[in-house]
């Protein structure tokens, strides 16, 4: 059967759209990125599977609070173990070492 003979009516467009991001409303700008960030982009969009539109958008709306923990740890991957003066398990004993080092008492006038 055809489109409008009674049964099947035309489609008023090719896909249905997320109302939130299509309505009318939105304004198209264009932004030129670094490489680096264009591609992160890019793997983003693929491994989320959706539009690269969407991925700034949702950049945006956060606000630069990162949704992506592992991003911000290779961000500063090169610092873990940089400092040798310390005790290796200084996060389960602080105050242990903090008060042998005297921080925190009064000092002496």
């Amino acid at each position: 059967m055809a489109f409008g003979s009674g049964v099947f009516s035309q489609p008023s467009c090719l896909a249905l759209l997320p109302e939130a991001h299509y309505n009318g409303f939105m304004k198209t700008i264009t932004v030129r990125l670094p490489e680096p960030l264009a591609a992160e982009i890019e793997v983003e969009s693929r491994t989320r599977k959706m539009s690269k539109s969407d991925v700034v958008r949702e950049r945006l709306q956060l606000g630069g609070k990162s949704s992506r923990p592992v991003a911000a740890l290779g961000a500063i991957a090169d610092l873990i173990g940089s400092v040798n003066s310390l005790p290796p398990d200084l996060s389960a004993r602080k105050k242990r070492y903090l008060k042998s080092t005297g921080y925190g008492q009064k000092r002496p006038h």
